[in-house]
């Protein structure tokens, strides 16, 4: 079952160049899905209230064809997709006057809060009948990343009060921003796709070390907490900013 949820662009949500920033793109995909649960009579905080369950985001790949701007009237159209064992998958669609400007998929674990097991999909309290899933052949979900040692060192992030949701680690809309920060491009650039991989959470107050290396289209990306531990791993692509090029 598809379902979808209509937004108005707002300007807070955009950048510099008066274009939605990569995460505010994230939010808007992730919050319809919190409203999709809702449609079907459970929200994320029964899930955890009630169940004992969350949901964690293991990948996800966008792909932005057009940008967005403040005003823009858009809707987004998300379903769950190729469901199977512990391998909670969903799509995205957003939608302006009719045209398709962003793909995604994702891939999520229902984890029991009590000791951190996996839910299989057969086992959730609700159900969503799948649909088809999209492909994105150049941003797949399992990703090719260089040792680190090949990486360059560009700099470190403390994760903050702002960062963190109620899990009390940092919460993953905040990380395309995050690593948006050390692309010393970013500011004549848009993204037109990204794939991140949450490996481990970053916690609060602990400093992540990042580290990039320049590809042909972007950046290999990858952050390492205080323990040594990969904690999200990414490849970001870029086009000029100008909405023409």
């Amino acid at each position: 079952m598809k379902f979808t949820h209509r937004y108005a662009i707002k300007w807070h949500d955009t950048d510099a160049n008066r274009q939605v920033r990569p995460s505010a793109l994230v939010t808007y995909l992730q919050e319809t899905a919190n409203e999709h649960l809702i449609h079907i009579g459970i929200s994320l905080d029964e899930l955890r209230d009630r169940y004992g369950l969350a949901f964690i985001l293991g990948s996800i790949s966008v792909r932005s064809y057009e940008p967005l701007f403040s005003g823009d009237n858009i809707e987004v159209e998300t379903w769950t997709c190729g469901e199977k064992g512990f391998r909670h998958n969903r799509c995205f669609r957003l939608v302006r006057d009719g045209k398709t400007v962003a793909e995604a998929t994702s891939v999520w674990a229902l984890v029991k809060l009590g000791d951190g097991s996996l839910v299989k999909v057969e086992d959730m309290p609700y159900r969503i009948e799948p649909e088809e899933p999209i492909t994105l052949p150049d941003l797949p979900l399992r990703l090719r990343m260089p040792p680190v040692a090949e990486m360059e060192p560009a700099g470190e992030r403390r994760i903050v009060y702002s960062d963190i949701d109620y899990n009390g680690h940092m919460n993953n809309t905040r990380y395309p921003d995050m690593l948006c920060d050390f692309i010393p491009e970013m500011r004549e650039s848009r993204m037109t796709g990204m794939v991140l991989s949450y490996r481990k959470e970053a916690v609060f107050a602990h400093t992540l070390r990042v580290f990039r290396q320049k590809t042909a289209e972007g950046y290999f990306i990858c952050t390492i907490d205080e323990n040594e531990n990969v904690c999200t791993e990414a490849v970001l692509k870029f086009a000029p900013a100008n909405p023409e090029a």
